[in-house]
């Protein structure tokens, strides 16, 4: 049985997990993962780095592929000597495709983007890469879409992670896909911007104020992914919705974060039109994009299996905020609540 601890994982120590004043050692060799070789693309991303040390701490071989490998670089401090190779890819190039994936024994794809050709990248482009995972022998393909993907969404990212998703299933049919709701972690461009606007400014604007989100925490998707890899004649063929144990408001999780910050902010809870508008302009924090995404929430639907059916306990929010907010506080860790 897998244990998990309540602090994440430690970018410097990949044999060692922490647990809020314990430390866990892991036993490697026992694990189904240990020597497998494990295709990584995307893995220099916010969500790739936590998966690549998840998988590095079971034992796997991690190969890691993205357009600038050397944005991964860092990683190789996670592995033992050889663990960790380094390559680039053109993920709309079947070639370049088929030379990252030669011999890989699973293949996982974080690959994702807001902007750009997003059919080339995860629309018909997620099928290429299932279909090059399953030309090259791979056992398993963990494929990460998102909730919310729909087909029949007029947002371009949500139409084409619903694409994917069915692509990659037409060319790999026991690949398994993962759908995360928003996702947090100490090095995120979610909570921590947060963090950081309520350090600067004392009157925050709040889009979609109302809107519904599950936030998950990145730890708990990189668990999830390496227990798919692990299992694939369980868990293959199978979507999962990964969601925290907590729905929260917009309002409602930029209240807590002032809180944890001790900073005292008031809100402006900006209506649907004048959202529309600041999205509009260029140079904000938000696209008109993402504004409409937004307001639709991102909640677990509850029809599809979540982290409890891969064996996995959510961890909230909670669990982190006052910690990961302390950079933000006046004066730091000498503030009043670190004080207190």
């Amino acid at each position: 049985m897998r244990e998990t601890g309540a602090g994440g994982f430690s970018f410097l120590q990949p044999r060692l997990r922490h647990a809020e004043g314990t430390v866990l050692i892991m036993s490697q060799a026992s694990d189904p993962l240990y020597g497998k070789i494990v295709t990584l693309l995307g893995g220099s991303g916010f969500v790739g780095k936590h998966v690549a040390q998840e998988l590095l701490t079971r034992g796997a071989r991690l190969r890691i592929a993205s357009r600038r490998p050397k944005k991964a670089y860092a990683l190789k401090l996670l592995g033992s000597l050889g663990q960790v190779q380094f390559a680039g890819v053109d993920v709309t190039k079947p070639e370049s495709l088929a030379a990252v994936l030669a011999g890989s024994d699973a293949v996982v794809n974080v690959v994702g983007a807001f902007t750009g050709n997003l059919d080339a990248v995860q629309g018909e482009g997620a099928g290429r890469i299932a279909a090059a995972a399953k030309a090259a022998g791979a056992k398993a393909f963990v494929h990460i879409s998102a909730i919310g993907a729909d087909a029949s969404s007029g947002v371009a990212y949500a139409r084409t992670k619903a694409e994917g998703e069915k692509t990659v299933l037409n060319a790999f049919p026991s690949a398994t896909i993962l759908r995360p709701s928003v996702m947090f972690g100490p090095d995120d461009n979610f909570v921590m911007m947060f963090g950081n606007l309520v350090s600067r400014l004392p009157v925050l604007p709040v889009f979609a104020p109302q809107a519904r989100l599950q936030p998950v925490f990145v730890d708990d998707v990189a668990l999830a992914v390496a227990e798919a890899v692990c299992a694939p004649e369980l868990h293959g063929g199978k979507t999962f919705e990964l969601a925290g144990p907590e729905v929260v408001s917009m309002i409602d999780l930029n209240k807590r974060i002032a809180e944890a910050a001790c900073r005292k902010r008031s809100f402006a809870e900006l209506s649907d039109g004048m959202a529309g508008l600041v999205a509009a302009l260029p140079g904000t924090p938000i696209s008109a994009d993402q504004l409409k995404l937004l307001k639709a929430g991102n909640v677990a639907s509850g029809t599809l299996p979540g982290l409890g059916d891969l064996g996995i306990s959510p961890r909230p929010l909670e669990l982190f905020l006052d910690r990961w907010m302390t950079p933000f506080r006046n004066h730091g860790r000498f503030g009043t609540k670190a004080a207190a």
